[in-house]
């Protein structure tokens, strides 16, 4: 069986992930002031996280034979997230609502995935969609209670 929307709904999913990793990198790089000693080792945590979701959405797509985007080109051409230029002057509480609008964006995506995977019966990829999303939901929620909204 062929899963068009699925395949193509994963491949964005490759974009945007690959672009979240290096807005991670940037916060971690970047990160200065209050809560830092706590907030540094937990951006290590993130960056496994999204690498791991990256690597298992990578891995199923070429499963259903598609070709994932690779190339830092392919990336920047094809992810919806906005980045913008790191700076020292951006507090922790800045760049923790600069993740958590990658965060909700990518909760979204994998809700829409979850749409478009069980419509074309794909319970596999459907089943890896609310992994994420439930992981990430739980992590928008912690965010949140660190910046106590």
């Amino acid at each position: 069986m062929k899963y068009d929307k699925t395949t193509v709904i994963l491949n964005q999913l490759v974009a945007d992930l690959s672009v979240f990793s290096v807005r991670i990198h940037q916060v971690h790089w970047y990160m200065s002031g209050a809560g830092f000693l706590t907030m540094h080792p937990k951006m290590d945590e993130l960056m496994d996280q999204v690498n791991y979701q990256l690597d298992e959405i990578s891995e199923r797509l070429i499963t259903l034979d598609g070709n994932p985007c690779s190339t830092l080109d392919e990336f920047i051409k094809e992810s919806k997230l906005c980045e913008k230029k790191g700076s020292r002057d951006i507090s922790i509480k800045e760049y923790l609502d600069y993740l958590l609008q990658g965060y909700h964006y990518l909760v979204s995506l994998y809700g829409e995935g979850i749409t478009i995977a069980c419509e074309e019966g794909d319970s596999c990829t459907e089943d890896i969609f609310i992994g994420h999303k439930k992981g990430l939901e739980k992590l928008v929620w912690m965010l949140n209670s660190e910046l106590k909204k």
